[in-house]
């Protein structure tokens, strides 16, 4: 497979980017996704000109190749974006953390590249990896056919993508994606949970789609694309795009908290939050540790890309610290949650108050197979020397 090298466009070297997470998503837009919370729990996904607004946002374009016409931002500008969209809604940062995705496609071959990002380098890509389903190779390409679980936004993607294993093939034990036009798939709408309701994450179903085969990548394969951002570890990155959407909503819930203290009061008498000494003493102790985990997180990851800018690769040991730090953040911002929502009694049980919506987003967060308990003893066993098998860190 060719290597691409991205063009010199005359626009910032890698990792500069344009994705200023501050200004690029102002704070009219994160309280517009507040106030329209219901609205998206209700729908089962986020309404199409959500969706829209982040394109325009330049989320889908952030880690696409300058040469594509993307803004090849760093991994940290790019998880900073995601984090403080998650602070106006989990379920918004969720979807446009698949932002990412772009970074699985760069597997593909340069002129599958070319013509994916033909027209713009603002495609939406979604889909669902797990389960694999078996699939055979047949005149045309590879014909696809099964049922695949949480596919997070792909009610708005343009491109969609499923997890195979293809007959006689050799992918070194990791699962291989087909990708397809949105139109080539049924999205059945299914998902009921407690938390990231507005992630329409339902089932994809695809019944005997034929699939070029040049339309198919090993997900966390070699990237055809040669430059820093590409040598990133894609793997880790998929970790890290989802355990920030949990720092973003903990710290929706502690600021949440902290608005009401002044002047929330008890209907018993009691004294209002901010002068009740548990209420003070667990703020410090969420805002300590939100912060720790938050500061590990990011250390981490500037950590990883700066040993990548100076031409290095990523040591196991670092990609290691970047998968803890993923299941570190996640836990910590499930935990942050929770605190937030006993500190304030009974105010927060309620469906229509923002902390019931945050402590169910940030659990949910934490369940994810990429953040799971399991990940505890994978990093443990990479530090120990273990093999661990494929697809960690």
């Amino acid at each position: 497979m060719d290597m691409v090298t991205a063009k010199d466009t005359g626009a910032p070297p890698a990792g500069v980017g344009r994705l200023p997470a501050e200004q690029v998503i102002p704070d009219s837009f994160l309280a517009s996704l507040k106030a329209r919370r219901r609205e998206f729990d209700e729908l089962g996904h986020l309404p199409a000109d959500v969706v829209e607004t982040l394109r325009e946002l330049g989320i889908y374009r952030a880690l696409v190749a300058r040469a594509y016409g993307g803004d090849e931002c760093s991994p940290e500008q790019f998880l900073r974006a995601i984090e403080r969209l998650s602070i106006g809604d989990g379920s918004v940062g969720w979807v446009a953390s698949f932002g990412v995705s772009c970074m699985y496609l760069s597997s593909l071959g340069k002129e599958t590249l070319d013509r994916l990002y033909a027209d713009s380098p603002d495609v939406i890509f979604a889909g669902a990896l797990f389960p694999p389903q078996p699939a055979e190779r047949v005149d045309g390409g590879i014909k696809v056919r099964g049922r695949w679980q949480f596919g997070s936004g792909s009610t708005g993607a343009d491109l969609i993508g499923v997890g195979v294993k293809v007959t006689g093939a050799d992918d070194g034990g990791l699962p291989r994606m087909a990708v397809m036009p949105a139109s080539a798939a049924r999205i059945e709408p299914n998902w009921d949970v407690i938390g990231l309701r507005g992630t329409g994450s339902h089932d994809i179903v695809v019944e005997d789609v034929v699939v070029p085969e040049d339309w198919t990548f090993v997900r966390g394969g070699a990237p055809t694309l040669d430059s820093p951002l590409y040598r990133y570890p894609s793997m880790a990155f998929a970790a890290q795009v989802l355990a920030v959407v949990g720092l973003g909503v903990a710290r929706a819930a502690l600021d949440t908290v902290t608005e009401m203290a002044g002047t929330r009061g008890s209907i018993t008498g009691a004294p209002t939050l901010a002068d009740r000494a548990y209420v003070q003493s667990d703020l410090a102790k969420g805002e300590a540790a939100l912060r720790s985990a938050r500061a590990f997180f990011y250390e981490v990851t500037q950590d990883a890309w700066t040993t990548i800018c100076a031409g290095d690769p990523v040591s196991t040991q670092q990609a290691n610290l970047l998968r803890l730090a993923c299941s570190h953040a996640a836990k910590t911002g499930a935990e942050v949650t929770r605190l937030a929502i006993q500190m304030t009694g009974t105010t927060g049980i309620y469906n229509d108050h923002p902390l019931s919506g945050y402590v169910q987003d940030a659990l949910v967060v934490s369940q994810h197979a990429f953040l799971s308990e399991g990940t505890w003893q994978k990093a443990g066993g990479v530090f120990l020397g273990r093999d661990v098998g494929p697809g960690f860190p």
